[in-house]
């Protein structure tokens, strides 16, 4: 005779457990797919340690993984695909040397799907933003992705040897996604402008005067990356103080020259103004005070920039930052203007991988052709005077 503790015993053994599977919800297969690889990588490479001394064989490394018959969250996720993590040490390396948690940025990429922008910029690169606006994702050829690859071996030592004190672009992942047998590439970057301060103004600098004014086209949208001649003709300058300016001008000129002897050119200075008194008095025109309001902010139009502030962020959360007050673990390129309360400036050098090849001496001859051989504003030159009219424009024109 069966006792009820027994029948009791029996249902506890034959009850099924589901296990419980994190789902990736976007509006394309591609980033359902991102979402799932950054989670997968991430969690990979948690139990492993960072060795003392990379080698050149962690420069080549890769680790990949083939999903077949994907059981879980199929209205979101192709059932066939592969990921695949570029130099996996080395980006977990490079996200220590800046200060990303790997937790952290797992969850700024997986927490809820990236943004769509609409800026596409010259090479036709789609480009996305984190949810939170902390990185962003770009989309690479093949080519690029080479380039990438030999860039790292010497960006990353460089990055070692300046502590992470850089206005160099921090790479921090490089991933590919195969669907469909299509191979798709992208790279995650940090931003450069701060989630949480609007930028009024945006300039993108090379030191070029020919050619280096923003379209109408551009001048149509709510935040226009505005060039060389506009900023001239504007009289702008960018006041931090001598202090400041020596600090700045060290670091520059370092990763000017770093630049120079891999022969690279054609990079700029993105620069982003947040005026402090305007964004006060808009948000008294609001009522809000001098809280920061997500729902006014510029569209994102940069690779390197969202001019958004971080949306559905909890008060009590660590990211949550006050008001024009920088955030030295946040706002990693902002500098204050020497006025106090007045401006605060976002200052990056972006777009470094350009060689000077075939192409660009191509380009050059065909502009002199243009313009005439003693031009010196031409923007397609060689590395050694385009370092040395850059790093004048930036030191004459721009930072006081």
């Amino acid at each position: 005779m069966t006792t009820p503790a027994a029948r009791i015993l029996k249902k506890k053994h034959f009850r099924v457990k589901h296990q419980k599977v994190k789902l990736f919800r976007a509006n394309e297969p591609l980033l359902s797919v991102f979402m799932w690889g950054v989670n997968h990588t991430i969690n990979e490479l948690s139990h492993v340690n960072i060795p003392g001394l990379l080698l050149p064989d962690h420069f080549r490394a890769h680790s990949k993984i083939k999903v077949d018959y994907h059981l879980f969250n199929k209205e979101n996720m192709p059932s066939h695909f592969k990921f695949k993590e570029y130099c996996p040490l080395v980006f977990k390396y490079l996200r220590e040397r800046f200060g990303i948690d790997d937790i952290e940025y797992r969850e700024s990429l997986t927490r809820s799907q990236p943004t769509f922008t609409d800026d596409r910029g010259k090479s036709g690169a789609k480009f996305y933003l984190s949810y939170d606006k902390m990185f962003i994702i770009k989309s690479l050829t093949s080519e690029e992705v080479e380039r990438m690859h030999s860039f790292l071996k010497h960006y990353h030592p460089y990055v070692v040897e300046k502590h992470g004190n850089t206005l160099l672009p921090q790479y921090l992942g490089m991933y590919r996604l195969t669907l469909d047998g299509v191979q798709y590439y992208f790279k995650v970057m940090r931003n450069v402008f701060s989630p949480h301060f609007r930028i009024h103004q945006k300039f993108d600098l090379k030191g070029s005067t020919v050619d280096r004014e923003a379209s109408d086209k551009e001048l149509d949208k709510s935040l226009p990356t505005l060039k060389d001649n506009d900023f001239i003709k504007q009289g702008i300058r960018i006041k931090i103080g001598p202090e400041a300016k020596e600090k700045f001008n060290a670091t520059l000129t370092a990763d000017v020259e770093f630049l120079l002897k891999l022969h690279l050119m054609d990079y700029s200075l993105l620069i982003g103004i947040h005026d402090v008194r305007q964004a006060a008095e808009d948000a008294e025109a609001r009522g809000d005070g001098n809280r920061s309001d997500p729902h006014h902010d510029s569209e994102s139009e940069n690779e390197y920039d969202s001019g958004e502030r971080w949306e559905n962020t909890p008060p009590d959360s660590p990211r949550q930052a006050d008001a024009h007050v920088i955030n030295p673990d946040i706002d990693v390129y902002a500098v204050a203007s020497q006025e106090e309360n007045q401006f605060i400036y976002f200052m990056a050098i972006i777009d470094p991988l350009t060689n000077y090849g075939l192409k660009k001496q191509a380009a050059k001859a065909a502009k002199t052709v243009k313009y005439g051989s003693n031009v010196d504003g031409i923007s397609t030159c060689d590395p050694e005077q385009y370092a040395k009219r850059f790093l004048e424009f930036i030191n004459d024109k721009v930072i006081e």
